[in-house]
This record gives structure tokens, C-alpha cells and sequence, in this order.
């Protein structure tokens, strides 16, 4: 009675693996979006010309520093690895052994000779060559500000044609000493930064292997 179930059992985790998405998601660790604080907060009166929540200053840049600003990403993303292995050993041995003939009280005794030789080679070769190449443009959201000063910044963007959309999202965090003129920064000046870039629609789902062949895969040791 054991074998059927366990036999169920195992199928049944088999075929679960098979139906599982294909392509896992880079996984963010911020919320995608913040909302600045209500507008109230700053206007309420407080009996003063000058107000401490919301002053402007007038001799500030307009950088990005609070939850709910916007800041724009030049995605500028090029990596190249490549590596490269040559191994070889060669190990040759050989011996050789000769016992003359000789005669006791009349009785001879043939001589023997014996040779052997041994050859043992490896020769390995190994190359991995990777290149990655993405551009772009994204505008996102200061969701929060660290105790340094630094902004924590998260952003998305969906684009949908017919049946097919591209979605975009990128999370890092921005010193706001890199903010270029016009609220600008390459992605390489992001610490921690994430990008993820998935499709979807007919285009998506035509480049990905049937369940059916997954299924078979996930158990196959070939």
C-alpha cells in the first residue's frame, strides 16, 4: 500500500515542478513607490511667516532628497567576462628484466627476459566567454532616506502592445553627491542596484520549453 502512495507522491511533486515559472524574477527588496507626504502637512498654519516642515530654501539646488521625488536613471549597463583554462599532464614509465641460463649438475635452466611499459596523458581545455550589453531609461521614486543621506530609490515601467508587454524595474541606492543637472544618474553610480527586465504575451510564452518537456527534464539524468 506504501509504493502506490509514495509513487502518487512523488509524481505529483514531479509535475508541480514541471508547471513552476520557468524564469524566476529578480527579487526587489523596497517597495516599487512612495507617495510624498500629505500637502496639508506643509501649509498648516503655525501663526509664523517661517515654518520648519516644508520651508523652501532658496539657495538649494532642486536635487532629489525627499520621499516622493523623482529622479531619472540612464541605464548604461556593459559587462564582459571571459576565462579561460589549458591543462596537461603526461606520465611515461617503463622497466625491463633479464635473468641469464644457467647449468646445475647437468640440469640447465633457461633464462628469461621481460619488458613493460606504461603511458598515462590528460589534456583539458575550458573557455567561458559572457556579454551583456543594456541600455535604457527609467524614472523613479525616492521611497526612502537613509540616515547618511543617501535615497533609496525604486521604479517600474510597463509597456503594453496588443498582447505582448515589456515590464522594467530597477531599485538601488543614490548618493546625492552623483546627481547630474536635470536630476540625472547612470546606473552605474547605484549601489545595490537591481535591475529586472521580464515580457509577456505570445512572444514570451513561444520562447519558453512546454510543461510536458519540463516535466520530463526534472527527472531525467541525462
Amino acid at each position: 500500500m506504501r509504493s502506490p502512495a509514495v509513487a502518487t507522491i512523488l509524481f505529483s511533486v514531479l509535475l508541480l515542478g514541471a508547471c513552476a515559472e520557468p524564469r524566476a524574477p529578480v527579487s526587489e527588496n523596497v517597495p516599487m513607490t512612495a507617495r510624498a507626504a500629505p500637502y496639508d502637512q506643509y501649509v498648516a498654519p503655525t501663526g509664523s511667516i517661517f515654518r520648519t516642515a516644508g520651508n523652501v530654501d532658496l539657495f538649494s539646488d532642486p536635487k532629489p532628497r525627499a520621499v516622493g521625488d523623482i529622479l531619472t536613471v540612464q541605464i548604461a549597463e556593459n559587462l564582459n567576462a571571459a576565462q579561460s583554462a589549458n591543462s596537461a599532464t603526461d606520465k611515461k614509465t617503463s622497466f625491463a628484466s633479464q635473468v641469464p641460463g644457467v647449468s646445475v649438475a647437468g640440469i640447465g635452466f633457461h633464462g628469461w627476459n621481460a619488458n613493460g611499459a606504461g603511458d598515462n596523458s590528460f589534456a583539458g581545455t575550458g573557455q567561458t566567454t559572457s556579454t551583456d550589453n543594456f541600455t535604457g531609461t527609467i524614472t523613479v521614486t525616492v521611497t526612502e532616506v537613509l540616515p547618511n543621506g543617501n535615497l533609496v530609490v525604486a521604479g517600474e515601467k510597463q509597456i503594453g502592445i496588443r498582447r505582448n508587454s515589456e515590464k522594467l524595474k530597477l531599485t538601488g541606492v543614490v548618493n546625492p553627491e552623483f546627481i547630474q543637472p536635470g536630476n540625472l544618474i547612470n546606473s552605474t553610480q547605484l549601489a545595490d542596484v537591481r535591475l529586472d527586465y521580464r515580457g509577456g504575451g505570445n512572444i514570451e510564452q513561444s520562447q519558453i520549453q512546454g510543461w510536458f518537456g519540463r516535466f520530463f527534464n526534472s527527472w531525467s539524468p541525462f
